[in-house]
């Protein structure tokens, strides 16, 4: 699949016969005669069927979507992963459904594999359903995405109202409202501070085996919630010491949080708003872990050179999100972020040359990608003055 460049450039030679290509690719694949004899031939006959499984799956993954939905709403791969399989009536009893229905879920949920038939009538864990267990992020932001699917009811409407529009995403992360963000109160923060620090666990994991931070002396997180990109750097380099810079309210909770796991002696937080207010000094790493892709361009060019004034000449800027046009995870950026952030009502998915050029234009001028296991997760920059 094509990655859809960063901005648009002049025409030339090859795009012009590009699309000339695609033009005549397309009259082919939208004829039906072309379509059955595909179909039939040995050659080809593999390449139609997956491609009609695919779209099969397109039609069918709002459907795919709520089968998991109910299991993590019911609890299911919890509840299989303490007590081992269970027959369809023992399931039932325990989620209070009718058998009936447990069983229409329960090979439902097979068939995606989140959970799996042992035989004689019992029912366990598949392979996606035990993957759910060590991840539990995975089934918060299950559970979290009931708000998309309901902002997403009506697509066409969304997309009229555009990103002014009221939504659940919008009214869930109060950051992206139209109040100063810096008055938001314990209240307005816990919930969505909460799941930021499940969905984060695996995604600061990744990022910190892709790169260790050793070599600095402070690292400065922002927007770091509940301080767990800054645990886990902590576990792994035991002489960095670490500043968290959120607002206050969220700053008040992670000040809490360092104390709990003895990082008081080495670890503060901070409460202010980086968008309006000076950067605190004496990092030489700042990092921006899944932030920048929840503003829009203009607020993180001003992010990104208030980072720059805040560094030393020698420091760094370590950016990780999920990045639009990552090879084999295209849908992930462009359509699910690309949707989210729109229903959410800022911000939007960018390619690393997107992002690259943000930060030239800020000041950095040493920029690079770091490979990591799961690009798809997250992928992971390094920016240097």
């Amino acid at each position: 699949m094509a990655r859809w460049p960063g901005r648009l450039k002049s025409f030339s030679r090859e795009a012009l016969w590009r699309g000339h290509f695609l033009v005549l690719r397309n009259r082919v694949l939208s004829s039906p005669r072309f379509q059955r004899w595909a179909a039939a031939f040995p050659l080809t006959r593999p390449v139609a069927r997956h491609r009609a499984r695919r779209m099969f799956d397109i039609v069918a993954g709002f459907v795919y979507s709520q089968i998991m939905y109910a299991c993590v709403h019911l609890r299911i791969p919890e509840l299989l992963h303490e007590s081992g399989p269970l027959t369809i009536e023992e399931l039932a009893a325990r989620v209070d459904l009718p058998e009936e229905s447990c069983l229409l879920l329960v090979k439902a949920a097979a068939s995606l594999d989140l959970l799996e038939y042992y035989g004689r009538g019992r029912w366990g864990l598949g392979r996606q359903g035990a993957a759910m267990i060590a991840n539990p992020g995975v089934a918060a932001m299950v559970e979290h995405h009931a708000m998309l699917y309901a902002d997403l009811q009506d697509p066409v409407a969304l997309l009229r109202a555009g990103k002014n529009g009221q939504t659940r995403l919008g009214r869930f992360w109060a950051y992206a409202g139209q109040e100063p963000p810096s008055g938001l109160d314990g209240g307005r923060v816990e919930e969505y501070t909460r799941l930021m620090s499940v969905s984060q666990q695996l995604v600061a994991e990744e990022i910190l085996d892709a790169f260790t931070p050793r070599g600095y002396t402070r690292l400065m997180d922002l927007g770091g919630g509940n301080a767990t990109f800054l645990s886990a750097v902590a576990a792994r380099v035991p002489d960095l010491e670490l500043t968290l810079f959120d607002l206050p309210a969220v700053a008040e909770k992670a000040q809490t949080r360092f104390a709990q796991l003895g990082l008081a002696h080495r670890a503060t937080a901070i409460g202010g708003d980086f968008f309006s207010d000076p950067l605190p000094r004496g990092a030489d790493l700042i990092s921006l872990v899944r932030v920048v892709h929840d503003h829009n361009d203009d607020h993180i060019l001003g992010l990104f050179r208030s980072i720059r004034e805040a560094l030393p000449d020698h420091g760094a800027l370590l950016l990780a999100e999920p990045m639009s046009g990552t090879s084999g995870a295209e849908p992930i950026g462009d359509a699910y972020f690309g949707m989210y952030l729109f229903a959410m009502g800022r911000g939007r998915p960018r390619t690393p040359s997107e992002l690259e050029e943000m930060l030239l234009k800020s000041g950095f001028t040493r920029i690079r990608l770091i490979p990591t296991r799961t690009p798809l997760l997250t992928r992971v920059m390094l920016a240097q003055p």
